[in-house]
């Protein structure tokens, strides 16, 4: 199902689920504090790797010192240890830090060999990435010739998750022609080097220079630019940080705006430095006198899990069957969510605070059965939430500081007195999961999951959405192996009328499987369940609470793997089916969705951006079925469909990460958002994808005039390019966002088309020029856009800075095509010269039908190329060969002897050959 458009506005959300989540880093005083490095729980133990850590960031300071103009240095670093790890007293407890919102994650290449270093970027130029990822064998130097220093990658990194800049070369593509002659993709363009290929054959290789393809212009495939060892240059960091002399970015003086690279196409050609000057973090700083101190580390070792739930019983619970639903989703939560060996209390509150239960570590199912017997039955009174707070408090620290404990406030009441708490809330170093429930919660709930990096969740009173029992589901450990981890398979819901049936399938692949439970709620009366295997066994003995309205059904051993089918029937009524499981494997990564929106709050009428990461650890499925869906406050669900294209929202194409604008809002207040994926239908594939932002792999360099290769990069498994089918369900809590300044219906279009982002010209026969781009829409990516202006020049800058002078081409007969659409466009630029070695650029705007322009697409190029005409080969004339005494003595006859007998064997050894 589309997107659907209503009344239409635009957001910006926030996250909260995942691997996507809230960085804690903060900028003080020109220094970097609260950066999380976090090595992974499969990583095996290696205390030499911390060491590495630290060495890393120590050498990397002073290099981001001068290169950001005395402006940046890294302050403090937490380096998260896994549980696994041995103990050590130097090892101290996290306090907000978690693996979901490091900042950099050390883990184990995925595959073998893959040590690139990269960073997460979601985001358009300028917005800040999501997480660098390093290798154990890079952190420790073993790949000092490929990338370069550790330190200097790190600051490389730092730019793209910091600043939203991008990659200065081009993996794909290492030349481009200029006036005619072959230029290496790099910055500064004064970066000196060879190019050469290396050519194997039976074992042996050879060095050569680079030919030049007749039909391109191009050097041909395989070439390469080599840098020189030794240089001069000082820019660019973001082409390769591995050139010794390399210390700064480029700049707009330097900035080499005609290379095809990501940096130009995704900022406008804009330099990296003229990005990172444009940031906040820029703009709130000033250069130092004094140089920096160096960097302090914490050295931080995750233990046990500690949650206290807090949730509210006052008088308005008794509204819409609220406290019984809070019942199902705390059910859900204490019976499948959290991990065994986790640390459980719970506090009940309406206009006071009561004690249910201290902590109890969950060690089978007996402590799981007392705690869910303690979950409140009567609701009555005000609302205290500060009360709940406090007493929570006290509950934890009766066993363990309160440092990186989690508490989980449910509420849906109105208190004005939230704010008083605040100053204690920071102090605790407590992680605070909220959850607001109906349209009256406390307006400021959000602020004590923002100020403690905790998630926050929003369940409307439309039982047949799940919000709440999603909620509580979202709230697996972040810290733990993922293979621990709850994972939700299928939550979906529907109002039936007289007898009617809910059927349906759930998918078990084969990544999961292990602790599957079957869950459903009703709101009058238990329903008839029929459920069945993959092998079309009959499943019985779903364990009924009828004071709680839910039937569950726990999968002993490890679920069947294929399709379970159920149908449940009831008489007007509401029902809801979640299913959860774990993975079937500690050894092989399951299939996980993550969401995120690109901000927590948004004011009508900037855009929004709703994101799902669709992984198998860390490879991308590719061509899953993608879709969100948003309830607003009024109840409304609107289902979006997402998209791994790389045009709109979708900043690069099968990364395994599904983007889209969304516009359909109806009022202000929360939103809720869920993310839905299936693969299979289209042959959902999992495969190794090159990875977009990140350190240059040098492939050698020129050292005194010679070249040194460097080793090859690792050869693909066949197998895992192609990819490989994945057939699966899942479903994922977004999280919610606060929308304001909506205006009441009806809503005006304010909403242009989104920017072209994938803008590609080639040259075709009779110099046409072939343009193909993915359609953008009406409103950003919806509908369909009015018109198009393609404008043409060959200055790149004047079309960049003039489109509305540029030449403009026909498109009298270029019709605009539904949003994600393919379109292409050939035509014969008639305006401008176009002779052997000229250079045209090319751009486009899209148009909307009240006339609002998107911005100026990408630039593409093309460079014309007519190869040298190769004269024809003109036989030479016979001649008469001349009568030769062989037997003569006169000088030179007998060279003429030798000749003349060794031109014979020659002819008759190519005559038998």
């Amino acid at each position: 199902m589309g997107p659907f458009k209503s009344s239409v506005f635009i957001l910006v959300l926030h996250f909260l689920e995942g691997a996507l989540s809230n960085s804690l880093i903060q900028l003080n005083n020109n220094g970097y504090e609260g950066i999380v490095i976090a090595i992974d729980p499969d990583v095996p133990e290696d205390e030499t790797l911390i060491q590495e850590i630290k060495d890393m960031v120590t050498q990397a300071s002073p290099y981001l010192f001068e290169a950001t103009g005395k402006r940046f240095y890294f302050k403090n670093v937490a380096i998260l240890i896994p549980e696994k790890w041995k103990t050590k007293p130097e090892y101290m407890r996290p306090k907000l830090e978690t693996y979901k919102n490091a900042d950099v994650l050390v883990a184990e290449p995925n595959p073998p060999g893959n040590d690139d270093p990269y960073t997460e970027q979601m985001g358009n130029c300028g917005e800040k990435g999501e997480r660098i990822h390093f290798t154990p064998d890079f952190i420790t130097g073993k790949k000092l010739p490929q990338y370069g220093p550790q330190g200097r990658v790190f600051v490389h990194e730092w730019a793209h998750l910091r600043w939203g800049v991008f990659n200065e070369y081009n993996k794909d593509q290492k030349f481009y022609l200029s006036n005619g002659r072959n230029k290496a993709i790099r910055c500064s363009a004064d970066i000196t080097g060879k190019n050469v290929i290396k050519k194997c054959q039976g074992g042996s290789c050879v060095t050569k220079s680079c030919k030049v393809d007749r039909v391109t212009g191009l050097f041909e495939k395989g070439c390469e630019f080599l840098p020189d060892r030794e240089q001069t240059e000082k820019a660019s960091i973001m082409f390769s940080p591995s050139v010794n002399s390399v210390v700064e970015f480029c700049t707009e003086k330097n900035h080499n705006k005609e290379a095809p690279n990501l940096q130009n196409q995704r900022c406008n050609l804009r330099s990296t430095w003229e990005v990172i000057s444009g940031s906040e973090d820029f703009k709130k700083t000033t250069p130092m006198t004094t140089p920096p101190p160096k960097p302090t580390f914490s050295l931080l070792q995750i233990g046990q899990r500690i949650v206290c739930l807090v949730l509210d019983k006052s008088g308005s619970m008794k509204s819409g069957d609220r406290l019984k639903r809070m019942n199902q989703a705390g059910k859900l939560f204490l019976l499948q969510t959290v991990e065994q060996g986790s640390w459980v209390g719970m506090v009940m509150f309406d206009s006071a605070a009561q004690v249910q239960s201290e902590l109890v570590q969950i060690n089978g199912g007996a402590k799981r059965d007392a705690l869910i017997r303690k979950l409140p039955t009567a609701a009555s009174g005000g609302t205290s939430i500060c009360s709940g707070l406090r007493s929570a408090f006290t509950v934890i620290r009766k066993k363990y500081p309160t440092d990186g404990a989690e508490i989980v406030l449910l509420t849906d009441g109105e208190d004005t007195s939230i704010s008083t708490c605040f100053t204690e809330v920071k102090q605790s170093r407590a992680i605070i999961h909220t959850v607001a429930l109906g349209p009256d919660a406390a307006k400021e709930l959000e602020e004590l999951s923002k100020m403690t990096g905790g998630l926050q969740t929003y369940a409307s009173d439309q039982a047949q959405n799940n919000g709440l029992i999603d909620a509580f589901g979202a709230l697996s450990s972040g810290n733990g192996a993922v293979s621990q981890r709850s994972i939700q398979l299928e939550s979906t819901g529907v109002t039936l009328q007289a007898s009617q049936w809910m059927n349906g399938t759930v998918i078990v692949d084969s990544t999961v499987g292990n602790d599957t439970l079957f869950l459903i709620t009703w709101t009058i009366q238990p329903p008839q369940i029929l459920l069945w295997d993959p092998s079309g066994k009959k499943q019985g003995g779903f364990v009924v609470d009828t004071d709680t309205k839910m039937a569950y059904l726990p999968i002993p051993g490890t679920a069947k793997v294929g399709i379970w089918n159920y149908s449940l029937q009831a008489s007007s009524q509401t029902l809801t089916l979640t299913v959860t499981t774990r993975a079937s494997s500690a050894t092989l990564p399951p299939v996980t969705v993550t969401s995120k929106m690109n901000k927590d709050k948004g004011k009508f009428p900037s855009p929004m951006v709703v994101y799902a990461k669709v992984h198998q650890g860390a490879l991308p499925i590719l061509g899953a079925s993608v879709t969100a869906l948003i309830e607003s406050a009024k109840g409304k669900t609107v289902t979006l469909e997402l998209l791994d294209n790389g045009a709109g929202a979708d900043a690069t194409k099968d990364d395994g990460i599904y983007s889209r604008y969304f516009t359909a809002y109806d009022t202000n207040g929360r939103y809720s958002v869920k993310v839905r994926a299936l693969g299979g239908v289209n042959a959902a594939r999992r495969r190794v994808m090159p990875q977009q932002n990140g350190a240059m792999y040098i492939p050698g360099w020129i050292e005194n005039g010679e070249v040194k290769w460097n080793p090859p990069r690792p050869e693909m498994n066949k197998n895992d390019l192609q990819g490989k089918q994945v057939c699966f369900s899942r479903t994922s809590s977004g999280g919610s966002f606060v929308a304001s300044n909506v205006p009441k219906a009806p809503i005006p279009d304010l909403f242009p088309p989104c920017q072209i982002t994938d803008l590609k010209a080639k040259l075709q026969g009779d110099n046409r020029i072939n343009l193909t781009w993915t359609a953008p829409g009406d409103d950003y990516d919806y509908g369909r856009a009015y018109k198009y202006i393609i404008g043409i020049s060959t200055s790149i800058l004047d079309l960049r800075d003039k489109f509305n002078e540029s030449v403009q081409v026909n498109t009298t007969n270029l019709i605009p095509k539904e949003a994600n659409s393919e379109e292409v466009f050939v035509f014969k630029p008639e305006s401008i010269p176009f002779e052997n070695g000229t250079d045209l650029f090319i751009a486009v705007q899209a148009v909307d039908k009240v006339n609002l322009m998107s911005e100026i697409s990408n630039i593409a190029r093309v460079s014309l190329f007519i190869p040298p005409q190769t004269p024809p080969e003109t036989p030479s004339p016979s001649l008469p060969c001349p009568e030769i005494n062989v037997n003569s003595t006169i000088p030179g006859i007998h060279i003429l002897k030798i000749m003349w007998k060794w031109l014979g064997e020659l002819q008759l050894s190519v005559a038998l050959g």
